[in-house]
Order: C-alpha cells, then sequence, then structure tokens
C-alpha cells in the first residue's frame, strides 16, 4: 500500500485554496487546508497559496503566525510551496502602489510593477527552467503555464555562499523578464497557478510531491 504525502494547504484568507485542493489531490496528496499551526509544522509539504495584494498577504499571513511557521519548517529542511502571491511574500519587501510592505525575507528582493503594455499579466506563457530543474522534469520548453498578476520579481539578488548549491531559478517574460519559479533547498515556489495549468500543472505538483 502506497502512504499518501501529507500536504497542508494553509488558511490564512487568501489564496485558490479549493482549486490547489483538488489539484493536489488529483496527483496523491492527502489534503488538508488548515491554519492550525501543528498540523502546517506537521505534514510532509506546506503549500502557501495567495492573491491580491501584498500587503494584504502578509497581513494575513501573520494573524496565523505563517511567516514563523514557513521559517521553522525551513529551518528543520521540510518542504515549502508557494504559489503566486504565495512565491512574492517569501521575498525580503513588496511595494505597490507608493507602499512598501516587508515580506517573509527568505529571499532578498523586491516585487514590483511589471513595465508592461498590458496589465496584468493573465493568461498562458512560457517558462525558461534551467537545467537540474525537479519540479519541470519531464515538460516540454513550450509547455505554457497560468498566470495572473500584475506585480513579480524583476531581479534574483540571493548568492548562494560557499558550500551552497545556487538556487535554480526560472523566469518569464511580459514586456519584461520576471522570476517565474525557484527551487532553492526546501523552499520552493512559483508566480504562476500550477493549480490552474492543467496537466502541465498536475506534473509539477507531482514532481514537487516526489520531494517531500
Amino acid at each position: 500500500m502506497v502512504v499518501k504525502k501529507k500536504v497542508v494547504i494553509l488558511d490564512y484568507g487568501s489564496g485558490n485554496l479549493r482549486s490547489a485542493e483538488r489539484a493536489l489531490a488529483r496527483v496523491g496528496a492527502d489534503v488538508t487546508v488548515t491554519a492550525d499551526e501543528n498540523a502546517a509544522m506537521n505534514a510532509d509539504g506546506l503549500v502557501v497559496p495567495g492573491v491580491g495584494a501584498f500587503a494584504a498577504c502578509m497581513a494575513g499571513l501573520r494573524a496565523v503566525h505563517g511567516d514563523r511557521i514557513i521559517q521553522r519548517r525551513l529551518a528543520g529542511g521540510r518542504p515549502v510551496l508557494g504559489i503566486c502571491v504565495g512565491m512574492q511574500i517569501l521575498f525580503e519587501r513588496g511595494v505597490e502602489h507608493g507602499i512598501e510592505t516587508a515580506g517573509c525575507g527568505e529571499w532578498p528582493g523586491v516585487v514590483e510593477r511589471l513595465d508592461a503594455p498590458v496589465l496584468p499579466h493573465m493568461g498562458w506563457n512560457t517558462v525558461q527552467a534551467p537545467e537540474g530543474s525537479v519540479l519541470f522534469a519531464g515538460l516540454d520548453p513550450d509547455t505554457r503555464f497560468y498566470f495572473v498578476h500584475s506585480y513579480g520579481v524583476r531581479k534574483w539578488e540571493l548568492q548562494a555562499g560557499p558550500g551552497f548549491a545556487e538556487p535554480l531559478v526560472t523566469w518569464a517574460e511580459h514586456g519584461v523578464p520576471f522570476v517565474a519559479a525557484v527551487e532553492n533547498g526546501a523552499l520552493s515556489a512559483t508566480q504562476f497557478h500550477p493549480e490552474k495549468s492543467g496537466d502541465a500543472g498536475a506534473v509539477l505538483l507531482r514532481n514537487w510531491l516526489g520531494t517531500l
């Protein structure tokens, strides 16, 4: 009998919780949607969703001690996957409408408005995944993923120190290049929505489950 990996989707008042729950269940995870700290700490994998404004997501995350949960899981090498604004809040800060908000600070860098003629960036787009990517293993370079956002990280700033592996950074383009996904030890994240990306998203989520 195959034991399903236990995945918690952190419910902090933001994100497409049910579509993420269905997508993860589809690829074989035992999924719970909760804000319970013990459940989030003890799961094999934690998913941090997020839609809307950076500041509102950070306020909601802090209200359920989500920033602390993420920090504690990563300190113990326990996998975390951020999706959309759930990826953005992992960075140092976000700037929206001239207002700067502190993020979780797991990565240096700023989330800012994309310099593009049409916003939001909404729809299907390709990505440029680096060699050695686990998340994108088995996916063709022409594979498209579903994005909906106006803000992103336009510059990757983290330099791995001696003895640490360089994070694998995947890029996409809408007016300007921006970070589409990151694989950094136990911490992974996507700017796009794998749970809304059909079969391609299912492959990525299955690949992530395989790391748990």
